[in-house]
């Protein structure tokens, strides 16, 4: 699994903070005071995860992630004000994965670049790395590319994992803590609506039709229909 983290904040003390812990732990930390210094190490590929401050002074951190949307499909993980709803909600809109709350504990985003990075090296790994159909969604695992009647569309590494584990059991209910569990890595909390996000942005992404894609039953969790 690699563990190179790219971290962008612009609080010098919170950074530096951060980086010591999150090297003590086995990452390796790339730094990052401004946007545009972010955007051109994520953009060189000097990293394979980036945690990113949406306050950041020269460019907005979600402008930011807009345009690194635009080059590369790495995982982010966003640094938002606590109680700051609007920015999460716009933040996976335009491509975050996940979200940590600052004051944010330097243990807990450990843990959540671990099992995003888990995730990821997993799938990667995978023994089928053969393309895979279901419907008139085609899959290539290998790449982590999914095709909808053959146009590309352009996931999160999230919204990719949540898909996967639809997938798997499409037709059939999966429940919102098993979701949770299997694509996010993380126990569902009370209050957490990351996943609820994550699953809005999969229905705008997978389009229009007659009946929704990805069905909400009520009190158990999801399923995802496969036209026929």
């Amino acid at each position: 699994m690699q563990n190179r983290v790219l971290l962008i904040e612009d609080d010098d003390e919170l950074r530096q903070l951060l980086a010591r812990y999150l090297g003590g732990q086995g990452f390796t930390v790339r730094e990052a005071a401004t946007g545009r210094d972010g955007l051109s190490l994520a953009v060189e590929h000097h990293c394979d995860v980036v945690v990113l401050d949406i306050m950041l002074p020269d460019l907005n951190g979600l402008e930011v992630l807009r345009e690194l949307r635009t080059h590369t499909h790495l995982p982010v993980v966003l640094l938002t004000a606590r109680g700051d709803e609007t920015d999460r909600i716009v933040g996976f809109e335009v491509g975050a994965d996940d979200y940590i709350p600052k004051p944010c504990n330097p243990r807990e985003l450990v843990a959540r670049l671990q099992a995003l990075l888990r995730r990821v090296s997993w799938d990667r790994k995978a023994e089928d790395a053969g393309t895979r159909r279901c419907g008139d969604l085609r899959i290539e695992p290998e790449q982590r590319r999914v095709f909808l009647q053959e146009l590309p569309l352009e996931l999160t590494a999230t919204e990719y994992e949540v898909l996967q584990v639809l997938l798997a059991h499409a037709g059939g209910v999966v429940r919102k803590t098993d979701l949770m569990q299997w694509a996010l890595g993380r126990r569902l909390a009370p209050h957490d609506r990351t996943l609820d996000m994550h699953i809005s942005n999969l229905r705008r992404k997978l389009g229009a039709a007659e009946h929704t894609r990805i069905e909400t039953v009520r009190g158990l969790g999801y399923s995802l229909r496969v036209p026929a």
